[in-house]
This record gives structure tokens, C-alpha cells and sequence, in this order.
């Protein structure tokens, strides 16, 4: 049971932190209930067939079908989360200033709420597949259904609470601060996906690991493992892509996700910016 927490618990905490920063970040938008929702419905849908063609998956591409596909998974989610922070940069200081402006925009079609049902659905997918691929592991080596059961339902709601608890302290930051702080979580987030991809390529050897150990913390604190620190670690590794022991490749996909996104935030951000000082006309003269 004890291993089936654990396992359930750090698989949940990831899915659950990505869920609780973009919920935290599409605040007061209509209809984001529903894409996030049907982000959660197809990420459990897409899991469960994960499982259900994991040999065939696995077996793929001479046998690294695994690693490419949790790497096309955490790709597609940096892509997503990418859009959202440079859009958020062009529409955030709005947004700030008058949330009503956002319903107007979801009901243009300015607003790409479906990149939010994308990320949060590539999140549980990722974190799901391999919760089911693991409890399966685990019940082939005898271990009964209700200790999996029990063990399961322990570490979906410890997971989950931790989510909330994120989610709910952010709803506590005034809306001009939540779009600040959330847009730097989700540029973090990003580049740390970006990094865990590049390592899943490298497993699968079709990138190079320029390097390995760049540096190790794992004895101080590592991103994995049932103790206390380990738990801190994982956490850190979900909202920041901390790595106790990284690859040069790695590295050099955390910084250029880092400076790609970030670039664009601030040229985009800027453009809007001026666009808008520009089209503001003087106030006729008395």
C-alpha cells in the first residue's frame, strides 16, 4: 500500500499543480470552467488508453516508443503554455484593469481557452499513463487489490489538497499581482517540461546528454523519493523543472524555453503597449 501511495502521490502532485497554476491564471474568464474540465475528461480518457496500448507503445520505434511519446506529450504542453503567457502578456495589463473585458474576448474568439484544456489534458495524460503503468507493475508482483485501492485513494487526495492549497494561495494575490506571479509559474513550468522532454529524447537516444551530472544535489535534496525532501524536491521539479542531477541538454533546453517565451512575452507585451498608447486619441481642446 505504502508503495502505491507514493507512487499515486508524486504522479498526482504534478498533474494537480499544473491544473490548480492555470486555473489560477484564467480567473474570472467565462467558460473556463468547461475547458478545464473537458481538459481533465480527455487527459483521464487519453491515460486510459495509454494503458490500454502501452506494449504496442513501448515497443515502438524499436523500443523507445515510451520515451518519444512522453516527450511529444510535454512538447505539446509547452507549446500551449507558451501561447497563453505571450497572449496574456499582450492582454494582461486589460484584464487587470477591467475583468469584464475578458468575457468580451472568450466571445470573439481572441481568447485561446482551448490551449487550456490542451495543457491540462497533456498534464494528467502524461501523469495518468503513468500512474496506471506503475499500479500495474506493482500488481504483478502480488500485491492485492485492496491495498492498491487504499494506497490510490491516499495519494489522489493528498496530491489533490496540495493543488488546492497552491490554487486557493494564489487566489489570494489582487488580480494585477495573479497575472504577474502566474505568467512567471507558467514560463517556469514551460521550461521545466521543456528539459524533462529533451531527457526523454535523450533516453531514447536521439538527442545527445552533453553531459550528465552537470552538477548533483540529490543528497541535499532530490527531485524524487518518499521522504520528506524528496516530496519538496518533486514539487520544486513540477513548478520550477528542478533536476538534482541534470544533462547539458537539459540546461540548454531550460534556458532556451526561458528566453524563447520569455523574449516573446516582453516583444509582445511591448507592441501591445505601444499599439494601445498609440491609438488613444487627445482629448479635444476646451
Amino acid at each position: 500500500m505504502l508503495a502505491t501511495l507514493i507512487i499515486v502521490f508524486r504522479e498526482v502532485i504534478e498533474a494537480a499543480l499544473v491544473l490548480s497554476i492555470v486555473a489560477a491564471a484564467t480567473k474570472g474568464v467565462a467558460g473556463r470552467n468547461k475547458w478545464l474540465v473537458l481538459g481533465v475528461l480527455g487527459g483521464i480518457a487519453g491515460a486510459a488508453l495509454v494503458a490500454v496500448f502501452a506494449g504496442t507503445i513501448s515497443e515502438s520505434l524499436e523500443g523507445v516508443g515510451q520515451e518519444v511519446f512522453n516527450a511529444s506529450v510535454l512538447f505539446v504542453a509547452v507549446i500551449m503554455l507558451a501561447w497563453h503567457n505571450v497572449w496574456m502578456s499582450s492582454h494582461g495589463r486589460e484584464l487587470a484593469a477591467e475583468m469584464k473585458a475578458v468575457g468580451h474576448d472568450v466571445s470573439v474568439g481572441t481568447r485561446p481557452l482551448y490551449a487550456v484544456a490542451i495543457v491540462v489534458g497533456m498534464a494528467i495524460l502524461r501523469e495518468g499513463s503513468e500512474v496506471v503503468l506503475f499500479l500495474y507493475g506493482i500488481a504483478s508482483g502480488g500485491v492485492g487489490a485492496s491495498g492498491l485501492l487504499l494506497g490510490g485513494a491516499i495519494g489522489v487526495v493528498a496530491g489533490a489538497a496540495l493543488g488546492f492549497a497552491l490554487y486557493f494561495g494564489l487566489l489570494n494575490l489582487s488580480t494585477r499581482h495573479l497575472f504577474s506571479v502566474t505568467s512567471w509559474m507558467i514560463l517556469l513550468l514551460a521550461a521545466g517540461m521543456a528539459a524533462q522532454g529533451a531527457n526523454f529524447l535523450t533516453q531514447a537516444g536521439l538527442l545527445p546528454s552533453l553531459g550528465t551530472g552537470l552538477w548533483d544535489t540529490s543528497a541535499i535534496l532530490p527531485d524524487g523519493g518518499s521522504g520528506f525532501a524528496g516530496i519538496i524536491g518533486q514539487t520544486l521539479h513540477t513548478l520550477v523543472g528542478y533536476t538534482a542531477r541534470p544533462s547539458g541538454i537539459q540546461l540548454v533546453f531550460y534556458v532556451g524555453t526561458l528566453i524563447l517565451i520569455g523574449g516573446a512575452m516582453k516583444l509582445y507585451g511591448n507592441v501591445r503597449t505601444q499599439t494601445t498608447q498609440g491609438s488613444v486619441a487627445p482629448h479635444p481642446a476646451a
